[in-house]
């Protein structure tokens, strides 16, 4: 077990040594422009966030947006922040973002999805009446078919008393008649 617990050790760090030289490279290249949401539909507020910035200000270009984004800084952790909106005319597809954050130009991707046609169901598709989701139009409605409108009238009440006596003196009868053949 204890060659094993190496074994992943070191193939930890040898990862993390392989790929914090990439990490570095893409930033430099011009990475680091972050849309949310990354896929929004025409019309659509976004905000766009660029970490570790020389600038204080900046501006974001793309297709997709109504106007250029004037980015500046959120709060102390050098971050560049900026909102904008997709342009209502804007086809579905992915769109460049460009900054400019001092000697670097940083690019990003927005991906612009077709609201007429979504990728899921937000309901459900053919949903079935049953239970009270059914009956609750019936409830509500006041001429429903066949749904009782107005409460129990005197009539209802009374039957219901004359039921539950006799349904008592069956009771007190058959309890007489046990005791009667256990004392035989």
């Amino acid at each position: 077990m204890g060659s094993l617990k190496v074994t992943l050790c070191a193939g930890a760090a040898l990862a993390t040594a392989l790929c914090a030289p990439a990490a570095y490279t893409h930033a430099a290249d011009g990475g680091g422009v972050s849309v949310s949401p990354s896929s929004p539909a025409p019309g659509t507020d976004v905000t766009l966030r660029v970490p570790d910035c020389t600038e204080k200000t900046a501006v974001a270009v793309s297709a997709a947006f109504e106007s250029d984004v004037r980015l500046s800084l959120a709060a102390g952790d050098g971050v560049l922040v900026g909102s904008s909106q997709v342009r209502t005319s804007v086809r579905a597809g992915a769109y460049a973002v460009q900054v400019k954050c001092g000697d670097q130009a940083r690019r990003g991707t927005i991906t612009v999805h077709d609201e007429r046609r979504p990728s899921t169901h937000a309901s459900p598709v053919a949903p079935v009446d049953a239970g009270g989701g059914g009956t609750a139009e019936l409830a509500a409605s006041d001429a429903g078919d066949g749904a009782r409108v107005d409460p129990p009238g005197t009539a209802h009440t009374v039957t219901g008393l004359v039921l539950a006596g006799i349904a008592a003196v069956a009771v007190a009868l058959r309890s007489v008649r046990s005791r009667s053949r256990g004392t035989d």
